[in-house]
């Protein structure tokens, strides 16, 4: 696939993932949170959100606890 179809298939599930979110009643707040949230994790993993996996998402949110909890922090 190439690099524009890899944009054009993330803009089109992007907006997806936007409408969704509106059609449940999200609030403008929330959407933007979530939104941020996604593309923070594809951009770190370098993929496409469709293609994310269940243990992409633990490592991710596992490292993101590791380095912003206080709880593993090291005085």
């Amino acid at each position: 696939m190439t690099n524009k179809s890899q944009q054009l298939r993330s803009d089109y599930r992007y907006e997806q993932h936007l409408t969704h979110l509106t059609l449940q009643g999200k609030r403008s707040a929330t959407i933007d949170a979530y939104s941020r949230v996604l593309r923070r994790i594809t951009h770190q993993l370098d993929k496409l959100p469709d293609t994310l996996t269940n243990d992409d998402l633990k490592r991710y949110f596992t490292e993101r606890i590791k380095r912003h909890s206080w709880k593993y922090r090291e005085n």
